[in-house]
């Protein structure tokens, strides 16, 4: 009978413990649904700097995939940090501020010549001389300069270029040339070699890198190139003329004739850009 009350006594206890822990959590300042939020801004900043890496990451992804053209246009070495400034400096060096004047303005350009060849130049424009310099951007030098007095220049003509109607080339784009003998024409044997220099006029076109800045495009704009060209040997014709030599500059706005036929030595140089400054890539054995 004493065990059995005992255990009736150790039952009644144990009821009013439970009893009195119900109370004290009813009684909690500390409501059961705040700690939902709290798990959920939680769960938040976690998932929020993974967000974040994607993107960041998916922007630097993009931003180490160029276009194959862009790839193609790193190539040249007048791309190169510095190597532009370096050229313009060397060239304006070999400017004679006698003869030529001070510089007007510095120009990026693509000669093309009598065979559809294209050559990369640098081109200054003075009080009183076009400069047309053959620079080396890999070696850092100037390989040949040719000098043309503004008060000789008579007639500049801009646009499409065009063929012979049984030529199998073609050339796409713009182009201006600029004339300074009216009266002589070129002699059937410098037409048909390929070396020859001795042609009274030249002939540019816009430089492959043109697209690839805002500093570039300004650089190889013909068609500010040749306003340019005109005011200024406009302004040297009255200042200086040329005895026998009508004064003034005659524009015309009409196809540029190049009297090339076949010119497969052309069409390979100027899809592998041999007139330029480009890395070559590596070659060995």
């Amino acid at each position: 009978m004493a065990d059995a009350e005992d255990e009736v006594v150790k039952g009644s206890e144990e009821q009013q413990q439970q009893a009195e822990e119900e109370v004290d959590l009813s009684s909690s300042p500390i409501p059961p649904e705040d700690s939902q939020p709290a798990a959920g801004r939680k769960g938040d900043a976690q998932e929020r700097p993974a967000e974040s890496l994607t993107t960041s990451t998916q922007g630097r992804h993009l931003l180490v995939e160029p276009t194959l053209d862009q790839f193609k246009l790193r190539k040249f070495f007048v791309l190169r940090p510095g190597t532009l400034n370096q050229a313009i400096k060397d060239v304006e060096a070999l400017v004679n501020e006698e003869v030529d004047g001070s510089v007007l303005s510095v120009w990026l350009m693509a000669e093309v010549d009598h065979w559809n060849n294209e050559k990369e130049r640098i081109v200054l424009i003075t009080e009183l001389s076009l400069l047309v310099f053959k620079y080396d951007f890999m070696m850092f030098n100037c390989d040949q300069m040719q000098r043309i007095p503004l008060n000789f220049v008579d007639r500049i003509s801009h646009g499409t270029f065009s063929f012979p109607k049984r030529s199998l080339l073609e050339r796409n784009g713009e182009g201006v040339r600029v004339f300074w003998d009216r009266l002589r024409e070129p002699s059937f044997t410098s037409r048909w070699n390929p070396f020859a220099t001795d042609f009274p006029f030249i002939t540019f076109t816009y430089h492959p890198v043109r697209n690839i800045s805002d500093v570039f495009t300004a650089l190889t704009d013909v068609e500010k190139f040749r306003e340019q060209l005109k005011d200024a040997a406009q302004k040297v014709h009255t200042l200086k003329p040329v005895p026998g030599k009508a004064n003034g500059v005659l524009v015309l706005n009409q196809p540029i004739q190049i009297e090339a036929y076949v010119g497969f030595m052309s069409f390979l140089g100027n899809e592998n850009k041999l007139g330029y400054c480009m890395a070559r890539g590596n070659l060995g054995f």
